[in-house]
């Protein structure tokens, strides 16, 4: 199967980032994920993360991009941003659409607005515009496991939080053994990462970002809260807001029309226009 799948790293002010990418179109998508990439990255992982995203081959080239290599005890949102710019301009990417999911959501928020030039259409799934209660009480917690190396509490908490009963009732069943299954070895990046969601505001720059923007929120969402969703609908002037009904922070993954519902956002036609 011809999808162009490839894995590369960029450097940029002596740092590295990983990257995969896929597809053959001219324009170009970049996703962002969230705070599993204080885990696990992307590297070395094109073939397993492309599949998904198949709609978009024939139009555009995919890119999926960590966090830089051996990131600093504090690094803040903004940083990653600008870090991303600048590996979007290394690659040649002058301009793209980007879509930013929970973490990668908020990065993707401070691209538009201190990058607006590069940025084509806005996807922010599963995000929030500022670190509220709900995401301060999840946030610290985990930290707190993640200093105590606690890997299967820290695991078992993330999954409980994000999934729908439905999938809670498969997930559940690898409890026994998930303190076993990719624990790094240590927790640096994950609590940068972590520690700079606590620190993150832009709600009120929000209004500075005018290029055409969808919002992807879950009813259910125990992570950021469905009101993430509502409050930067509110800010960003235009904005498209859908809510998954029944579904909570993984709903990204859990709603089988999420990457055709992307998909048809960043390429109307008359029919989804109507």
């Amino acid at each position: 199967m011809f999808w162009n799948a490839k894995n590369g790293t960029v450097s940029i002010d002596n740092a590295e980032i990983s990257y995969v990418s896929f597809g053959y179109g001219n324009k170009a998508l970049i996703i962002l994920l969230g705070l599993s990439d204080g885990i696990i990255t992307v590297k070395g992982k094109a073939l397993l993360l492309a599949k998904p995203y198949k709609i978009f081959f024939e139009k555009y080239t995919v890119y999926i991009f960590s966090r830089r290599k051996n990131l600093p005890e504090e690094y803040s949102i903004k940083e990653m941003a600008d870090d991303q710019a600048k590996a979007m301009q290394k690659l040649g990417i002058k301009k793209a659409s980007v879509m930013g999911v929970s973490q990668g959501g908020m990065i993707a928020q401070h691209l538009a607005v201190d990058h607006a030039e590069m940025i084509e259409k806005l996807v922010l799934a599963v995000s929030a515009p500022r670190a509220n209660k709900m995401i301060q009480t999840n946030i610290s917690k985990w930290i707190e496991f993640a200093n105590q190396g606690n890997h299967k509490q820290l695991m078992i908490d993330v999954i409980e939080k994000n999934y729908s009963p439905k999938y809670l009732a498969k997930y559940r069943k690898l409890y026994p053994v998930i303190g076993m299954i990719g624990k790094p070895s240590n927790y640096k990046r994950f609590l940068t990462n972590a520690n700079a969601i606590l620190q993150f505001d832009i709600l009120h720059d929000l209004k500075n970002i005018t290029c055409p923007t969808l919002i992807v929120g879950g009813e259910e969402d125990r992570v950021v809260g469905i009101q993430s969703s509502c409050e930067m609908n509110e800010q960003i002037a235009g904005s498209e807001l859908y809510v998954y009904a029944g579904l909570g922070h993984a709903a990204f993954q859990e709603a089988k029309d999420f990457t055709k519902r992307v998909f048809d956002f960043l390429e109307p036609t008359l029919e989804t226009t109507l």
